[in-house]
């Protein structure tokens, strides 16, 4: 399982945009933390995805690939959030990656239980597969009602994105809240002394 300081920021675990973009982020310190550091850990973080089969297995290219996608989605959710125009470059770059997943499935006969329609493809098809899947589901949050809700932790040391679940949330995490409480009550103690 791949470990990450922090807990899952809220909505991560129902977008795998967000749970993609947050693989790579900042702690405090400005220390740089990624989650997807090889080709074995994106595939481990593709399966616990449920994006590909258990057996997968990805090389270099399936690993840079996704990587690029991320940064990539990354800068959409930060234009976004900034209400500013992205990149056309990017934007053509995701829909090229939204449409190259292969639509069909392929018939397979079992001796067992008869004819299956499965996704029997290449892994480089698997990712590509998933990599439409997680592009749709960014198209999707960014199309939606749920827009609206998409933000960058307020903690000045941490970048991950998330979904305001309340008004008043600011931070992805208990943690990073705590922190800009202790940090505001400190400056104050600090200030009165």
């Amino acid at each position: 399982m791949i470990v990450s300081p922090l807990p899952p920021a809220p909505g991560a675990d129902k977008h795998t945009s967000l749970a993609l973009s947050n693989t790579l982020f900042i702690v405090p310190g400005n220390a740089q933390v990624e989650l997807l550091d090889s080709p074995a850990t994106t595939t481990k973080w593709l399966i616990e995805h449920k994006l590909v089969p258990q057996e997968t297995e990805l090389q270099d290219y399936c690993h840079s690939k996704l990587t690029m996608l991320r940064t990539q989605l990354r800068h959409l959710f930060d234009a976004h959030i900034a209400n500013t125009a992205p990149d056309p470059d990017i934007l053509i770059q995701v829909n090229t990656t939204m449409r190259m997943a292969p639509q069909a499935l392929t018939l397979e006969h079992h001796q067992k239980s008869g004819f299956a329609q499965v996704t029997s493809h290449p892994v480089t098809q698997l990712v590509e597969h998933a990599m439409a899947r997680i592009t749709e589901d960014a198209a999707t949050l960014l199309t939606e009602e749920e827009a609206s809700l998409i933000e960058q932790c307020g903690a000045p040391s941490c970048n991950r994105l998330f979904l305001r679940t309340h008004a008043r949330r600011h931070w992805c995490s208990t943690r990073c809240g705590d922190r800009v409480r202790a940090a505001r009550a400190y400056a104050k103690k600090k200030k009165q002394s």
